[in-house]
């Protein structure tokens, strides 16, 4: 009987070390990550939205709407800078990627001399590529 007791303890202590190191030392399930495409998007409930996912969120908005703004006035897209938007340089790309892309006279002026220092990446339809 001493033998189930002690078994049943040591079993309880295991559950609650491992609560301990999963919630305590492990942090909230419920944060922000970057998906496969670097967008910040919920995991889990979480209570605020930090600063970064707000800064970034408002320059997807602004970047949507540059592609609109430059659809309606009949640009053709191909590999090109459409502007800045917050701290993001908005360009154009194929995809697949192709040698195009690269081009510098193809990417925007402000990433390459560093007046900002992130970019967000639309495809021809107004689709986001890649947002670093």
């Amino acid at each position: 009987m001493k033998k189930i007791y002690l078994i049943l303890i040591i079993i309880g202590i295991l559950i609650i070390g491992w609560f301990a190191i999963r919630f305590i030392i492990g942090g909230s399930e419920d944060s922000w990550i970057k998906n496969e495409k670097g967008v910040w998007v919920k995991h889990g409930f979480p209570s605020e939205i930090p600063i970064y996912v707000t800064e970034q969120q408002t320059a997807i908005n602004c970047a949507l709407g540059l592609y609109q703004q430059k659809k309606q006035e009949g640009i053709q897209f191909s590999s090109q800078c459409l502007g800045t938007c917050e701290n993001y340089a908005v360009d154009i790309v194929h995809v697949p990627r192709t040698d195009e892309d690269n081009l510098v006279e193809n990417q925007c002026s402000d990433f390459r001399e560093g007046k900002v220092s992130e970019f967000i990446e639309l495809d021809k339809d107004g689709s986001i590529v890649r947002i670093a």
